[in-house]
């Protein structure tokens, strides 16, 4: 079983790697997975496509994400957005179209070439207001209230402790702000196999909680109105499963209901919030 620290690096070099491939290899292979050497046919359930909105920069899209959270966060004019896992910008470029000049968006991200290359990005573009931050979710470079909205795409659940991510979001949350994030859940229990690979640790599965335990979290956390916004099933490969199991253990998976989905979730900081000790888990 590997630590925490274990974990984030693992994530952050299968990521350095990934940022050195284009969208059509990332979307074309497990989940972004960046060991992939070649394209598994087909394969591109877990992206979304971001080329009809606006702001869409096709340089910024490493076919990454399992949503489209700004669809549905809400966003206005003159907001304070942040994005977490910024990757190369794909997200917070979409945000900046909706802000326009008078917002702010800043990207976090703990993958250095990431970084590099989400600043040459905005660099190209010309926006000012779009920045991004080398920094762990766990705990962010970012002050207390800074954020009106926070969005987030396939990140989350690569996160060892995400009762800490959800607790950071709360905190740079402006009291009656904000998230919605996409990201991966499981219903069901997924082959010991499976979960413990480190490859589809990296690629999505394995650092994924129950859909109501992760929901769960975000409200110990102490956000309220959380509210489911979209889901789809993942319907993974069997080629790709029987890397990890066997035939029938991929029998008995899918003879279970078991299942990997995307959802897009919302949910509120309250407006006012009472002075609390730790258990509560807002860390305000």
């Amino acid at each position: 079983m590997k630590n925490s620290e274990e974990i984030k690096e693992m994530v952050r070099d299968r990521y350095t790697k990934i940022a050195e491939h284009d969208k059509e290899l990332n979307s074309s292979c497990f989940c972004g997975d960046g060991s992939c050497d070649s394209p598994i046919p087909g394969f591109t359930v877990f992206s979304d496509d971001y080329t009809k909105l606006e702001g869409y920069v096709p340089e910024a899209d490493l076919g990454l994400g399992c949503g489209l959270p700004t669809e549905f966060a809400l966003i206005k004019e003159g907001d304070t957005v942040v994005d977490l896992g910024s990757g190369a910008g794909n997200d917070c470029f979409v945000a900046r179209s909706i802000t326009g000049v008078s917002g702010r968006v800043i990207g976090i991200d703990f993958t250095e070439i990431m970084i590099e290359k989400a600043r040459a990005n905005a660099a190209k573009l010309g926006y000012e207001n779009v920045q991004f931050r080398f920094g762990d979710i766990e705990k962010m470079p970012l002050t207390s209230g800074i954020a009106d909205v926070v969005i987030s795409n396939c990140v989350l659940n690569l996160v060892p402790d995400k009762q800490k991510a959800f607790s950071e979001i709360f905190r740079i949350l402006k009291a009656g702000g904000h998230f919605s994030v996409s990201d991966v859940v499981l219903i069901g229990e997924l082959p010991e196999k499976l979960s413990q690979a480190a490859a589809v640790y990296a690629g999505c599965i394995a650092g994924a909680l129950q859909k109501s335990d992760y929901l769960q979290v975000i409200k110990n956390a102490g956000f309220v109105n959380v509210t489911v916004q979209k889901d789809k099933v993942i319907h993974v490969p069997d080629n790709l499963l029987l890397e990890y199991i066997s035939n029938e253990e991929l029998s008995e998976f899918r003879n279970t209901g078991a299942g990997i989905f995307s959802i897009t979730v919302y949910a509120d900081r309250p407006a006012e919030t009472k002075e609390c000790g730790e258990s509560c888990g807002c860390n305000s």
